[in-house]
């Protein structure tokens, strides 16, 4: 799907088909970043704070927390052209499950895929849930986070029946 087909206010359930896919802008992950979410988690495990212990483990080298790269990826959803179209439609998180199959170093350069891989009416006529495949993938193509979220989506029809 090409964003220009979105509608330019919002994007309803109705809207998204699945296989529609969708990339974020990219961000770098810092040192600072890590020393930030380890102060703001108290998360000081060794393997992300202390190089040393970490040259000895099979990464030979510091890692972000597995939740740092959620929160990132969570941000650079947040700034898809996606997500502004669908914001005013979106009621909430029900589901989020993930994994972490590769790690993500200091300098890793990452961005977000979004892939809608399914839809499913509810028993409310007004929303629908829609569950987005979301991977993080790094400058080297290796996808580092995946998983599904799973969002309650206001159906376009309720909005037409609320201003009639």
């Amino acid at each position: 799907m090409n964003l220009a087909d979105l509608h330019a206010e919002a994007c309803f359930f109705e809207d998204l088909e699945i296989g529609n896919t969708f990339d974020s802008p990219t961000r770098t992950v810092t040192e600072a970043d890590i020393v930030n979410f380890a102060c703001l988690s108290a998360d000081f495990n060794r393997l992300h704070v202390d190089s040393e212990f970490a040259k000895d483990t099979p990464y030979g080298q510091r890692i972000a927390h597995g939740l740092l790269v959620l929160a990132l990826m969570s941000g650079l959803v947040t700034r898809m052209q996606l997500n502004q179209h669908l914001e005013p439609s979106l009621l909430g998180l029900l589901d989020i499950q993930c994994r972490f199959p590769r790690p993500t170093f200091i300098g890793d350069t990452l961005r977000v895929r979004v892939e809608v891989a399914e839809k499913a009416e509810t028993s409310k006529p007004d929303r629908g849930v829609v569950a987005f495949r979301r991977q993080v993938v790094n400058q080297r193509g290796e996808v580092v986070v995946e998983g599904i979220w799973k969002l309650l989506v206001r159906r376009r029809s309720a909005c037409h029946d609320q201003t009639s």
